[in-house]
């Protein structure tokens, strides 16, 4: 980055919201596992939609690359900067609009997090529709260019289900409004959807009109065991296609016991495996989650949780698995999106492959088994190993008709293997519409294609 390109920057945004400290770069190049790092030359927080316009224009200008972030909660390495890049934050894009209760939506910055504006629609008694772990932190900006899913996407879908409009900072420093008052709108292409997912590579997405949902009135939640697997994706299947299904959540009783040994949070059923189930509606869910429990093969007798507080305790089991994931050093991730059929073969090959190549790691399998969305996290697993690990995971993923990214992207950790997933063809139209968007290829060179 040129003195010029830092001096304009500096007059934009006020020498407050730009920095060139090394600990602060240093800190925010470092991705959310701790596992992999960059460098930059400076971070620039913009104020406004207009701001981060005219930020992009400098630095193409500049001949300076740019990295995007917002809450920093990627797991692909998505936010870590590889050519001393300019740090682009959204975090200040923080503004909520008023609720539109009867349409049911809200406009809110691409820096607003996924609480807050939980928040906002449970004021105005609806919801958001997505939810994550990462909600204190993951930014609304960030989950539409990733297309997050999360802990209600069986319910409410992905994020891009929820997206009734965007604004876009383009490369060229140009603004794309792309809204409408009306629910349907088929007018010209859908770039609403191109930019969704894209993960940064074609602009940066700086606010978002939001579909929100009316709030069920009445909750239940359990938590049941399994024998096998197999056993437990049959039970997915169907409670899948129940009309106020809420969640469906895998937890991997690895996990449970580490948990259980580092966070005094012990599960309520004991059993091979367990399943987070929760309905929703309007009426009371109690008598038909107990019908539904009754057609399962359970292993133990289920936990239920009525009331809130022992809602809470059973979620507390999910999301404690999380929580555990660095508990031995940083872990390694795979985002698995897998036919439901294949979910117990994967599992056991890859209980194998880690065996072979690390002994002593331990493998802790959840997520989000109704849409056969899993994430399988290596805890004890040194860099040292990675290598030969990742490309053999990623092989294996691949036997098993599973997917490179379902729901956290490509970021720059899985660009080697965009081809797993998609045609020469295919990625060549993604590379020529980046092209068109970004000739000089400035922004987020490092993720989604291989150099």
């Amino acid at each position: 980055m040129t003195v010029s390109v830092l001096e304009q920057l500096t007059a934009l945004v006020g020498a407050a919201f730009v920095s060139t400290d090394p600990d602060v770069l240093a800190g925010r190049s470092i991705d959310h596992t701790g596992r992999y790092s960059g460098r930059a030359s400076a971070l620039v927080r913009p104020g406004s939609a207009t701001e981060v316009a005219v930020a992009l224009r400098i630095c193409r200008d500049g001949g300076a690359h740019v990295t995007v972030q917002g809450g920093r909660t990627s797991l692909v390495a998505g936010t870590v900067p590889e050519h001393d890049d300019v740090l682009l934050s959204t975090e200040r894009l923080t503004e909520i609009g008023e609720v539109d209760r009867t349409d049911r939506r809200v406009r809110a910055g691409a820096g607003v997090t996924a609480a807050d504006l939980q928040a906002a629609a449970r004021a105005a008694d609806l919801v958001f529709g997505v939810d994550l772990a990462a909600r204190d932190t993951a930014t609304i900006g960030g989950m539409a260019s990733t297309n997050a899913g999360g802990l209600r996407t069986v319910r409410y879908g992905n994020m891009g289900e929820q997206i009734l409009g965007l604004d876009i900072a383009l490369p060229d420093g140009s603004i794309l409004h792309r809204h409408s008052e009306v629910r349907r709108d088929n007018t010209g292409y859908d770039l609403t959807a191109l930019f969704v997912g894209a993960e940064g590579t074609l602009g940066v997405i700086t606010g978002l009109d939001i579909r929100l949902h009316p709030a069920p009135a009445h909750r239940v939640t359990a938590i049941a065991g399994f024998d096998s697997l197999t056993a437990l994706v049959d039970a997915g299947r169907l409670l899948r296609d129940v009309e106020t299904i809420a969640a469906l959540e895998l937890i991997d009783p690895r996990g449970v016991a580490v948990a259980a040994e580092r966070l005094g949070v012990a599960a309520p059923v004991s059993a091979h495996w367990l399943l987070l189930i929760e309905l929703a509606g309007d009426d009371d869910q109690t008598e038909r989650l107990a019908d539904l429990l009754e057609r399962l093969p359970l292993s133990a007798e289920p936990a239920v949780g009525i009331d809130t507080g022992d809602q809470q305790r059973l979620w507390r089991v999910r999301e404690s698995v999380n929580e555990i994931l660095g508990a031995y050093g940083p872990p390694l991730k795979f985002d698995v999106s897998l036919p439901l059929r294949q979910v117990e073969p994967f599992e056991q090959a890859a209980a194998a492959l880690l065996a072979e190549h690390v002994p002593g790691a331990i493998p802790v399998l959840f997520g989000h088994v109704g849409e056969g969305n899993l994430h399988l996290n290596v805890l004890r697993c040194q860099p040292r190993d990675e290598r030969a690990l990742y490309t053999a995971m990623m092989d294996l993923i691949a036997a098993h008709h599973g997917n490179v990214s379902s729901e956290h992207g490509v970021g720059s950790r899985k660009r080697e293997y965009l081809s797993m997933a998609r045609t020469d063809v295919d990625i060549a139209a993604m590379r020529t519409v980046k092209a068109a968007l970004d000739p000089t290829g400035y922004l987020n060179a490092a993720v989604l294609f291989a150099p």
